[in-house]
C-alpha cells in the first residue's frame, strides 16, 4: 500500500480541528462566525483556515450579494472532487500509486472490485497522511489505526476529535467514488489502537 507523503498540516492544531469540525457541521459559515463562535482572533482563523484550504480539507466560495460592499466568503468542506485542486490530486495520485503498487507485490488477489480498492487505496493514504498508521484487512474492510495526535486532547472532548475523523473518511469515501462507506469508528479498542470499519452501500441508498 502506499506509504504518507504529504501529513496534514490542517490537522496538528486543536484550534484548526475546532474550525474544521464547526464548518463539517455547518458548511457555508464566514471567517467572522467562525471567529465569534470559537473565540479565537480573526486574524488567527484566517490563516489557520487558509491552512485547510491548501491542505483540500475546506473550499471558500464568494458570494455576491449583488448590492454595495465586499462580497463574502464562506467555507464548505469538500465533498466534491473539482472543487479543490489539492483535493483532486490527492484523490488521484492515491489511486494512481495504489494501482502501480498492486501491480508490483505479491499479494494474494483481492475479491475486491476495482471500484472498491481505490477507495481502499485512497482512504489508506488519507489516514497514512493523518498520521494514523493504518493497517487494512481487505477482506473483512477494516483498518486498524493508531489513536491520533491529539490523544492527550481526548479525555477533554473526545467527541470532536473523532467527529472531525469520522467525517473526514465519509468524504474520502465519497471523493473515491465506489460501494464502500463508512459503517463506523470505534476509539479506543484497545489503549494502542482505534479501529475503522467500512460496509457496502444498500442499492439505491444516497451519499451522506
Amino acid at each position: 500500500m502506499p506509504r504518507r507523503a504529504h501529513d496534514f498540516r490542517g490537522l496538528t492544531q486543536p484550534r484548526r480541528l475546532q474550525l474544521l469540525h464547526a464548518i463539517q457541521q455547518a458548511p457555508g459559515r464566514r471567517a467572522g462566525a467562525l471567529a465569534e463562535e470559537s473565540g479565537i482572533p480573526l486574524n488567527t482563523v484566517r490563516d489557520h483556515l487558509r491552512v485547510l484550504e491548501d491542505e483540500g480539507l475546506i473550499r471558500s466560495e464568494t458570494r455576491r450579494s449583488g448590492g454595495r460592499g465586499r462580497p463574502s466568503v464562506v467555507f464548505h468542506p469538500v465533498r466534491e472532487v473539482t472543487s479543490n485542486t489539492v483535493t483532486r490530486a490527492r484523490v488521484d495520485g492515491a489511486s494512481e500509486r495504489g494501482r502501480m503498487l498492486r501491480a508490483v507485490t505479491d499479494d494474494a488477489p483481492t475479491a475486491l472490485e476495482e471500484d472498491a480498492l481505490r477507495q481502499v487505496d485512497v482512504l489508506y493514504e488519507h489516514l497514512d497522511d493523518a498520521g494514523l498508521d493504518p493497517v487494512v484487512d481487505e477482506a473483512a474492510l477494516r483498518f486498524d489505526l493508531a489513536p491520533c495526535r491529539y490523544q492527550g486532547l481526548l479525555a477533554e472532548d473526545q467527541a470532536l476529535v473523532c467527529d472531525v475523523h469520522a467525517q473526514l473518511v465519509r468524504d474520502v469515501l465519497q471523493l473515491s467514488d465506489g460501494p464502500l462507506e463508512m459503517q463506523r469508528l470505534d476509539p479506543f479498542v484497545s489503549p494502542r489502537q482505534c479501529r475503522l470499519l467500512l460496509g457496502r452501500r444498500e442499492p439505491g441508498s444516497g451519499r451522506g
